[in-house]
């Protein structure tokens, strides 16, 4: 259980009330600090994986755990700016990534209950989604300029049709799964 992935993961999860904390701090440079946080958990979150599969330390507590500190980090960020910037072209965004992430976990669980969870691993379309949300999030965080801010309003919505996509497809990879059971 104890091993150098799973502390970063650990760290990864004591990273978030730091960010939430650093991004509400009333002085010039808290949204920088709050960006390089976020950075820095989002390099835990790639660093983690390396590490568990190069030194071969993958563990059943550490699958569980890092998706979940992946979620906990990626919402605490998206309540912060929908919050920040109270606008209904940030709320749906976030709203929508927020309600995939529940529904495509408990697809992943109710599909590992079937001896299925292979089937709805993660994709290259997920994984090019959770980097273009990192992005967009670390530029609507940070705030640096103008610009910054209307390029990741831009990468929040190919993240949010990435979205949608990755969803559709893990639905349509459980979909044989979903009707049969449904019909019992």
């Amino acid at each position: 259980m104890t091993n150098i992935p799973n502390l970063l993961t650990f760290f990864r999860i004591l990273l978030i009330p730091v960010f939430v904390i650093l991004f509400y701090l009333p002085y010039q440079w808290s949204y920088l600090a709050a960006a390089l946080v976020f950075i820095l958990a989002a390099a835990t979150d790639w660093f983690d994986g390396y590490l568990a599969r190069k030194l071969n330390q993958s563990t059943a507590f550490g699958a569980f755990l890092d998706p979940v500190a992946d979620k906990i980090m990626v919402a605490a960020a998206l309540v912060v700016i929908v919050e920040h910037y109270n606008t209904i072209w940030v709320t749906i965004p976030a709203m929508t990534m927020i309600g995939r992430e529940i529904i495509i976990s408990a697809l992943r669980e109710w599909m590992a209950e079937l001896g299925k969870r292979s089937s709805v691993a993660v994709s290259w379309i997920g994984k090019w989604k959770t980097m273009i949300q990192m992005v967009s999030l670390t530029g609507l965080i940070w705030q640096y300029n103008v610009w910054m801010v209307w390029l990741a309003y831009v990468m929040l919505y190919v993240a949010t049709v990435l979205t949608f996509w990755s969803m559709f497809q893990y639905m349509k990879a459980a979909w044989g799964d979903l009707t049969h059971h449904a019909k019992l």
